[in-house]
Order: C-alpha cells, then structure tokens, then sequence
C-alpha cells in the first residue's frame, strides 16, 4: 500500500505482508511435497511455480507500481471495467479458457502456465468501482436511479459471469468488497438491506440447483453423515487441525498432506499449517491477518482523496473476508466453498495481482 507520491511504500503494511508470504512460501514447500512428486515427479514443483509464477512477477510489480501515483488508475477506470468482463468472457473460449475441476475459470497460455482471469478482476473491478463512487460523491450515491441501479446492473453482470464457470466462492468475496465500498461510499442502510437480502436468496438458489453445492452446504451441516464422501474434505481437515494440538507435529511432518487431504496448497493450506506447527505458532499467523487489516484501515484513513480510500477498504475487505472463509471452512464453523487462503495458498495470479497493490 503506497500513498500518492511515486515511491511511497508503507514499510510497515509491507513488512506484515511479507512475513505473511514468507509463511506461505515455507507451508507450501512442505505441503506440496508428496502432491509435487505424485502429480509431477517433482518434490519443489508447487513451491518453484508459486515463486517463479507468482513472488518474482508481484516484486516486479511493486518496483513498477510503486513509481506511479495510484491516482494514474483511475483515468482508467472505463477500460478496467471493460477488461474485468473480457477477462471473464475469454474462459469461455475454446482453446484459450480451461476447466479445474468443476470450474471453467482458468485461461491457458501456451500451454506453459495458466491464469485465474476472476484473480485480475477483483482488482480490475475495484479500480472502476472506486473511480465510479468518488464521481458519484455521497449524494449521487444514496440516489437510486444514480447509485444504487447503476451498482446492481455493473455488479450483477460481473457475478453473472461468474456463476456461468462457476466460481461461487470468488464471486462471494467481489460482491462483499464492493458491498464494503458501496457502504464506505455513504451507501443508505436500506439499499445495504436490500442488495443483502438479493444476495441471501441468490445463494439460496445457487446452493438449490447444483446438487455439489447442496452436498456441500449438507456436510457442512452434518460432516459425520457421509465421512468417506461429500464429508471427506471437511473431516480431513478437522482431523489435521486436531492432530496439531497445541505445538504440533512439526515443519515437514504432517501426515494429511500425503495423499489424505485434498488441495493440500490450496484451500487446505491452513489445516496443514496447523497440523505441522499447531496452535502455538499458528495463533500468531491470525494476528498478522489483523494487524495486516488494522494498518490497512490506518491507511485508508489517511488517504487523500475518496478513491485511494475506496482502494484500500476494497483490498482489506478482499483479503480479510477471504481469509476468514478459508480459515472458516476449515475449522468447519463455514461450509467448505473452494476459496483459498489469501497470501498463503498455491496461486501464483492472486499473489502477484495483490503484491502489485502492496
């Protein structure tokens, strides 16, 4: 996060999101491991591609971004938004956008590695709403012909994109930042009680006609009904949460990670950390989240105009909820959506798209 000035860095915000990757780097080189080998014959495979893909492309981008003001974005905040749908419209395309699991979210590039499109637009799409809402100013905001039909009809297409992959998880947490925004913006509490009240039914009918999604929502409700079917994950998960006790089995020994819990580099990251290095050294990554959010909002106070304002609420919004959804999912108090934990997980497009912020 940088202030205004080309080359302002702040070092503390920056020094809790490096110790927070630094943690993710040495979880994903351990819990990759036996997935590496299994899947690539390569013990580091997951490790080299998060640094290589991921780490070196997102210090890149903060030398750049860092010399430009954050204000250059909003000029182009039109075509951002433009982007944001291209980006969501090219998975579709055959021989370009490839399918993960149940999902039709990726974009292949030659073959050599891929790209999470919906990653870019949770920042694309940001640029244009901060932009959009600090033209509007409060009074424009709080109109509904001018606030909030225009923020329904560009929302919605996005989330309607996202529901045609499906990736339910990342089109939650797009809707909750730009809720926060809207909200931030000077947003009414009855337009707030609305779109939450669309938003409860839309999930409510997304959960009904995909029965996966059914299946999930029961486990999540009852994880012993079928322990060796939908209920695997959630199981897997506790059972490694529990087997880290309170110092853990130490770094490199979990058990789960070897062919036991699924997505172990991804959306199992933090049962694997927990297991490894237990409550004692886990409790700590916890607070580096808050302290991480607490100095975001600090900046966000300070920032000078709306839209740097609207920009870092957005990211904090973006990283804390995803966080609390992961580390949620696996402590089984939220049912498990696919979401992966934000600067800790394998994934080498969010860490560089959110590095390019830092």
């Amino acid at each position: 996060m940088s202030s205004g000035h080309k080359g302002s860095i702040d070092l503390h915000f920056l020094s809790l999101a490096g110790l927070i990757i630094l943690i993710g780097l040495l979880m994903i080189a351990s819990a990759g491991g036996p997935s590496g080998y299994s899947q690539f014959g390569d013990t580091y495979y997951f490790i080299k591609h998060q640094l290589l893909f991921g780490f070196l492309p997102g210090i890149a981008a903060i030398v750049f971004f860092s010399r430009l003001p954050y204000q250059w974005w909003r000029k182009w905040a039109w075509e951002l938004l433009l982007v944001s749908i291209a980006l969501l419209i090219a998975v579709f395309i055959p021989g370009i956008g490839s399918e993960f699991g149940t999902s039709q979210s990726w974009i292949s590039i030659g073959g050599i590695f891929s790209i999470q499109p919906s990653e870019i637009v949770k920042l694309t799409f940001l640029f244009y709403l901060a932009a959009w809402l600090e033209r509007r100013g409060t009074s424009g905001v709080q109109d509904v012909s001018s606030g909030l039909v225009p923020f329904v009809t560009v929302l919605g297409i996005i989330m309607f994109l996202m529901i045609l992959q499906p990736d339910i998880g990342t089109m939650t947490i797009i809707a909750v930042m730009s809720l926060a925004v809207y909200f931030v913006a000077g947003a009414p509490w009855a337009h707030l009680a609305l779109l939450g009240s669309g938003g409860a039914f839309l999930f409510g009918i997304l959960v009904m006609i995909a029965p996966y999604r059914l299946a999930r929502f029961t486990a999540f409700l009852n994880p012993d009904r079928d322990p060796l079917g939908i209920g695997y994950h959630i199981n897997q998960a506790l059972l490694a949460i529990g087997s880290g006790g309170l110092f853990g089995l130490g770094y490199g020994h979990s058990v789960q990670k070897f062919q036991y819990l699924p997505e172990v580099v991804s959306d199992s990251i933090f049962a694997v950390t927990a297991e490894e290095l237990g409550f004692i050294f886990t409790l700590p990554l916890l607070i580096l989240f808050v302290l991480l959010f607490r100095r975001g909002m600090k900046i966000a106070m300070g920032s000078k105009d709306a839209f740097g304002r609207y920009l870092v609420i957005g990211v904090m919004s973006w990283i804390t909820f995803q966080a609390f959804i992961n580390i949620g999912s696996m402590l089984g108090i939220l049912p498990i959506t696919g979401v992966p934990l934000p600067l800790i997980s394998y994934g080498g497009t969010e860490l560089w798209v959110l590095l390019e912020l830092f």
